[in-house]
């Protein structure tokens, strides 16, 4: 979930999303990511689940959510092509999830 870049000397142009990696991972935050267009409502399975979490982990998860969610009403003010925005989504997901895994208790 990197852009490609053409870079020489001082100029540096970036663009679209490389397809290199792991596809079936790059395919999973792709489909993650639209989950997080809809409205953000914890519901009483995570919460559930919340329960036996350490208490970092609600915080930061319910955060996380909530921001990835507003990026998306961000990209839909300014009129962004929405498969646009699902891979900035997607790209941000994945250092989330980067960050959840490597969260101290």
């Amino acid at each position: 979930m990197v852009p490609s870049e053409s870079s020489s000397g001082a100029s540096r142009v970036q663009g679209s999303i490389t397809k290199t990696g792991n596809t079936h991972v790059r395919r999973l935050l792709i489909e993650a990511a639209w989950h997080h267009r809809a409205r953000y409502v914890t519901g009483k399975t995570i919460r559930d689940r919340w329960e036996l979490a350490s208490p970092a982990a609600p915080a930061r998860g319910d955060a996380g959510n909530r921001r990835l969610h507003d990026r998306w009403d961000a990209f839909r003010a300014r009129r962004k092509r929405h498969v646009v925005a699902n891979v900035a989504i997607a790209r941000e997901l994945a250092g989330w999830c980067w960050s959840l895994a490597v969260l101290e208790d």
